[in-house]
């Protein structure tokens, strides 16, 4: 993950490493998942028939509320179903990241405008 991170531009002092972070989530109240599949999938801690098991994932699912933003249904590499996808805390945002992160962002901000 790390390399996909610094092929995105993110500086390297703002990556936490997966075992200094993880039990985390389990602390957050939201968490924002873009793009993922795979990394986020917590069949890979629950499902000993998963090709997946076993692989290191961040526990996203963990947290209060995941929202995931993804342009479609598709699977991931691994090409099998993402569990976190139909969990009760889930919910799923389809679109271009961007433009959907824009409109959040502009949501929020009225949120707090509307609160002042």
């Amino acid at each position: 993950m790390d390399v996909l991170l610094a092929e995105a531009g993110v500086p390297y002092d703002l990556i936490f490493q997966l075992e200094d972070i993880n039990d985390e989530f389990a602390n957050t109240d939201v968490v924002l998942v873009i793009g993922a599949n795979d990394v986020v999938n917590p069949a890979a801690r629950t499902d000993k028939s998963s090709p997946i098991y076993g692989m290191p994932i961040l526990n996203a699912d963990k947290s209060k509320a995941v929202y995931v933003v993804k342009r479609g249904e598709g699977t991931g590499y691994a090409g099998i179903v993402n569990e976190l996808f139909y969990a009760d805390n889930c919910k799923m945002v389809y679109g271009d990241a961007q433009a959907v992160l824009t409109r959040m962002i502009e949501a929020i901000r009225s949120l707090g405008a509307a609160a002042a």
